[in-house]
């Protein structure tokens, strides 16, 4: 009986040491594709701003290009 307990805990030792590795390797790479999705968010958070930036300006220079009309309502 105790031959059989220390030949399970001689094997266990192993099996827990690659499963803990695998578990580690699975949470840095999350970390990693979380960096990389955070990084993708700033980009176009950023490309939106600009976007939005230029829009008012195309829309102001609309404001100043088209011909005053006397009817205009504000």
């Amino acid at each position: 009986m105790i031959a059989i307990v220390t030949v399970v805990m001689i094997f266990s030792i192993p099996i827990i040491a690659i499963v803990t590795d695998h578990f580690q390797k699975s949470a840095k790479y999350k970390q990693s594709l979380l960096k990389d999705e955070l990084e993708l968010e700033k980009l176009k958070h950023e490309n939106f701003v600009i976007e939005t930036e230029k829009m008012k300006l195309e829309l102001e220079k609309m404001k100043l290009d088209r011909p005053k009309d006397k009817t205009e309502i504000l």
